[in-house]
């Protein structure tokens, strides 16, 4: 009997030696408003998954585990994978799930791996007695300081789960708010863009074959076509010191702007005097600073140290300077409103609402429709300049293209006058 126990005693030690299997699932589901979700999570079985879901409050309707990619690439974190991640604690807080439960769910089940390094390095900090602000303090690459001073307020209040909802709704809202500045910016870049490529490759490898043509004909060539063909030739000898000045001029502007306050300071005054796009960027730096603010005082945060933090996240140099000015002016006693006019940079409609706020006691809800306001302002902009954009890029297009076919056929048209 000894030796029969002792001869069953490694295979026992081998199967308990290997752990569960994760997997990839895909699922898809309604969330508590009744609005159909879809998504990805990690786990060993698919009950796992369902268990997950319905901690978050979503009701599965379709589990499936998702097939291994060809290629696997690293994926780095995202600034909407840590508006996803907070949305995700909101929830679960709210449903009385625990503050570490929550957190080791979530780094279970996300499906990039940076992600779950991430949440397990913040999940042990707080299973040793760590308070969840300093576990998130030092990734400040993912969590900047409003985000954990909005954190350390709700710790401290015993609120954290109405602050993890509006540190959400606050990174939602200005993660779109980015997505419609970006698209703004692509719009004008495009049409210049595609003006360049297309005129290039006319220059280099279409005018060239015409030149030829034009060299058997003997004649001298209208004033305009000799022009084209002028750019053409110096093009095709010198297009590499083209390309290199662009690759360099490139780099310095990105060095530069990486490592000089002073260069980006400059940019942001110069972006604001484009016309559309000027106008687009003030109202979303209004709406920026609007939704902070709003954000950190209805979290308890000090009117003064709300200021400082809307400052920051303004995203603007102009708009930092004034804010920062603004503080200074309340800290000594002068009413926010009244400080804001002194700026000569906000709108009245601003600082009324500001005013109303202030007398009312409910600023952060002022503030609140203040963003609301600007941010549907600057949807409505993009939308127009996104339809304005599409004829302008036609017309500009066309009118490269048309013109080099204008200035390649004169030869020819000339001599069939002189033939007639």
């Amino acid at each position: 009997m000894a030796t029969t126990t002792a001869k069953r005693k490694p295979k026992a030690k081998k199967t308990t030696k290997h752990q569960p299997k994760v997997f990839t699932y895909q699922w898809k589901g309604t969330n508590r408003d009744g609005k159909r979700t879809s998504g990805e999570l990690q786990g060993s079985t698919i009950a796992e998954i369902r268990s997950v879901l319905k901690l978050q409050g979503v009701t599965p309707k379709g589990v499936r585990k998702k097939s291994a990619p060809l290629f696997k690439s690293e994926k780095s974190i995202s600034a909407m994978d840590i508006a996803m991640i907070t949305r995700q604690i909101a929830t679960m807080l709210a449903a009385g799930v625990p503050l570490v439960t929550t957190i080791e769910l979530l780094g279970r089940g996300h499906e990039k791996a940076k992600v779950r390094e991430l949440l397990n390095t913040i999940l042990t900090d707080v299973q040793s007695g760590i308070p969840l602000s300093d576990a998130l303090r030092p990734h400040r690459r993912y969590f900047d300081d409003l985000y954990v001073d909005l954190v350390a307020a709700g710790e401290h209040s015993g609120s954290l789960d109405a602050v993890f909802d509006r540190i959400a709704t606050y990174r939602e809202k200005a993660e779109q708010l980015k997505s419609k500045i970006k698209k703004a910016m692509f719009y004008p870049a495009a049409v210049v863009i595609v003006a360049i490529l297309v005129t290039s490759l006319l220059l280099l490898f279409v005018v060239p074959q015409f030149e030829d043509i034009f060299n058997g004909f003997g004649a001298e060539l209208p004033v305009f076509t000799q022009f084209i063909i002028d750019i053409s030739r110096w093009l095709q000898a010198s297009w590499y010191f083209f390309v290199i000045a662009i690759i360099i001029g490139l780099w310095l502007f990105k060095r530069a702007h990486r490592t000089s306050q002073i260069f980006r300071d400059r940019i942001d005054q110069m972006v604001l005097r484009i016309p559309i796009i000027g106008n687009i960027l003030h109202k979303a730096a209004m709406s920026r600073f609007a939704r902070t603010l709003s954000t950190t005082f209805a979290a308890g945060v000090p009117l003064i140290d709300g200021l400082e933090s809307s400052a920051g996240a303004s995203g603007n140099y102009v708009y930092r300077k004034a804010l920062l000015k603004v503080r200074q002016e309340v800290m000594s006693g002068m009413q926010m409103n009244v400080a804001m006019r002194t700026t000569g940079l906000f709108p009245d409609m601003l600082i009324q609402m500001v005013m109303i706020g202030e007398e009312s006691g409910g600023l952060d809800d002022m503030l609140n429709k203040v963003a609301n306001i600007y941010e549907m302002q600057v949807d409505d902009a993009v939308d127009g300049l996104s339809s304005l954009i599409e004829p302008v890029m036609m017309v500009v297009i066309g009118t490269v293209v048309g013109g080099l076919i204008i200035g390649m056929y004169l030869p020819i048209f000339e001599m069939g006058n002189i033939v007639g």
